[in-house]
């Protein structure tokens, strides 16, 4: 995630799971399980559809940044293929459960969302449309950057080297 403004944002409609668990430790499992590309007339949080087990619900609006530093993970992630975007959501402790803490093209923030803390963070398969604007913005931004490997300094051989110990100092 960079610190500048993005040049451009994509707005997309954040898609979540609710399934019932299979385990004594707790009672549903919740998951992003997709963006789409563009926003629904839904309401946020409003089903849409419920299979028993399992119910589908629209999470609400997200906006993916895109930034000019990020074009070479943006790439990355369009050649891979199998192009995803990555989905944070934050318990709330009321209702609704979860917040969209996060929407991201960019790998490298994505992997950083799943560092420790209560964040459920998923990769999603992005959609078509957001697969062409986020081919667009690379083609428009991206700067190729060449490999430059850094010199070290020299090493002083005597930095850490034992000394005689001191004799006539104040402190004897």
């Amino acid at each position: 995630m960079s610190g500048a403004e993005p040049l451009r944002r994509l707005a997309v409609g954040v898609v979540v799971e609710r399934r019932r668990a299979t385990s004594r430790w707790g009672d549903m499992i919740w998951r992003p399980v997709a963006v789409l590309g563009g926003l629904p007339e839904a309401a946020p949080w409003t089903a849409l559809s419920d299979g028993g087990d399992a119910t589908i619900y629209y999470a609400g609006p997200a906006d993916i940044e895109l930034h000019r530093a990020e074009t070479d993970g943006y790439r990355r992630n369009l050649l891979s293929g199998a192009p995803s975007i990555w989905v944070a959501l934050q318990p709330t402790g009321g209702d609704p459960p979860y917040a969209i803490a996060c929407v991201t093209a960019d790998p490298a923030e994505g992997e950083s969302l799943t560092e420790a803390g209560q964040a459920i963070v998923e990769a999603v398969a992005m959609p078509e449309p957001l697969r062409d604007a986020v081919a667009a913005f690379i083609a428009e931004h991206h700067v190729e950057r060449g490999f430059e490997k850094r010199r070290r300094d020299r090493a002083d051989p005597e930095a850490m080297a034992r000394r005689a110990p001191r004799t006539g100092g104040e402190h004897e």
